[in-house]
């Protein structure tokens, strides 16, 4: 009997936990651990910041739901990852023993990165989880009584671009709806070295078209911006130019600040000999598995994935959606096949798609494969986007709570996005 260990129970993990137990037989053992004992459907919390949704739309208790399908659970933080030893520690309690482990905590959000930012003693916000997304919220109805300017955008390093300009259109949007755009400068502030980058090389005609967006909701933009720091009411920005050389200093104003922080590797995980790079993000082969230990496999934003170009203000590459959930296929084949005593061959489709929602419309992004050059390069806007994020939404939140193993990203994104052929299935 094996026992496998999926640490993390987001959007990589919840679904892993799902597809490992559906795979394997009964005599292997699948237990999830998580710092948290929820599961938060992160793509909506942009929705939550401006009231949209509420928590308990978005998050659902993970314990039954994985007991309901035969899964442990163990609701507590990792202190200690002993690799050698395939074990896991706590702060508390027994050390968790495995055969194989799953690692797909998402990121350590790095606001001390630049000094005066993040929600707990900084100045500025997030929609990185949902208690960020609350605690923007709780501020935000207060800004509705007295508005001012507000800043949105991403810092040096960020690796996922979309929500930030998701969320530019989001407050836009409600803004309009409560007739009060006219009382609120709206400035978005990235580390892209041109608007619609993305972290991708830019998709498609993305470059014009979120150009051109931001000009007609009445938007101004610094990007190549490096931002040094944060101070009440004050964002500190250095503008550099293509060559990386410096070009201006900003100091932009604001009332509200949402910009998204660099990424950085778990603590516990960053700090196992020879599983991390540099920024504590997991290196791993072709078949989704750990470089240095080959009981150890990962999935989603905590692995390491080159930028697709260097920029003049570091960017990070995104993981999709997507990305994500052919990672975790990936993993459970491999694992499966391992155990039959058959050498694993499954890989992953390293390809992003994304729906991303702009309040009344939305944009959807393809690029296969995600590093250029590529077969499909396509970005196309429309309500229809708003409308399908919607859906999705609805559709994933009925999958973790009901436990199938289907790929909901394969199965709805991709006829919603009417590209079956194109994507080779």
């Amino acid at each position: 009997m094996a026992h496998i260990v999926i640490l993390g129970a987001g959007i990589g993990g919840m679904p892993a936990a799902y597809e490992m137990r559906a795979k394997l037989g009964k005599q292997h053992r699948v237990t999830v651990v998580s710092a948290v004992d929820y599961f938060q459907f992160v793509p909506s919390n942009p929705w939550v910041a401006v009231g949209w949704r509420s928590r308990e739309e978005i998050c659902l208790k993970v314990g039954p739901l994985l007991e309901r399908k035969g899964i442990g659970f163990v609701p507590k933080a990792v202190t200690r990852i002993d690799a050698e030893n395939s074990k896991l520690e706590f702060a508390e309690g027994e050390p968790l023993a495995y055969d194989y482990l799953v690692i797909t905590t998402g990121p350590k959000l790095s606001f001390d990165e630049v000094p005066g930012a993040g929600p707990h003693g900084g100045h500025t916000h997030s929609v990185c989880t949902v208690d960020h997304a609350q605690r923007f919220w709780g501020e935000y109805e207060t800004f509705l009584q007295n508005p001012g300017p507000i800043v949105i955008g991403a810092m040096p390093l960020a690796s996922c671009f979309g929500p930030a300009y998701e969320f530019a259109f989001i407050v836009d949007a409600d803004l309009r709806k409560r007739k009060l755009r006219h009382k609120v400068p709206i400035t978005f502030v990235t580390s892209e070295p041109y608007i619609g980058h993305l972290g991708l090389g830019g998709v498609g005609d993305s470059k014009s078209m979120l150009e051109s967006e931001l000009r007609g909701h009445d938007m101004k933009w610094i990007t190549n911006a490096r931002t040094t720091k944060v101070e009440a009411g004050k964002l500190f920005v250095t503008e550099l130019d293509a060559q990386g050389k410096e070009l201006k200093d900003h100091e932009v104003p604001f009332k509200l600040a949402m910009m998204l922080p660099a990424f950085k590797g778990v603590d516990a995980v960053a700090a196992v000999p020879n599983l991390c790079n540099p920024r504590g993000f997991v290196l791993i082969d072709d078949l989704q598995r750990s470089k240095a230990y080959k009981n150890i496999f990962s999935a989603g934003v905590c692995v390491a994935i080159p930028p697709v170009e260097a920029t003049p203000v570091p960017t990070g590459a995104p993981k999709t959606g997507y990305m994500i959930e052919t990672m975790v296929t990936a993993i459970v084949h491999n694992i499966a096949d391992e155990l039959a005593g058959q050498q694993p061959d499954t890989r992953a489709t390293w390809n992003a798609i994304c729906l991303a929602d702009m309040g009344d419309t939305g944009a959807a992004f393809v690029a296969l494969p995600q590093i250029p050059p590529r077969n499909v390069n396509w970005f196309k806007k429309g309500k229809w986007v708003h409308l399908a994020k919607i859906a999705f939404e609805k559709y994933f939140m009925r999958k973790m709570k009901s436990g199938t193993s289907e790929p909901v990203y394969e199965k709805y994104v991709l006829k919603a996005l009417g590209i079956v052929r194109l994507a080779g299935k």
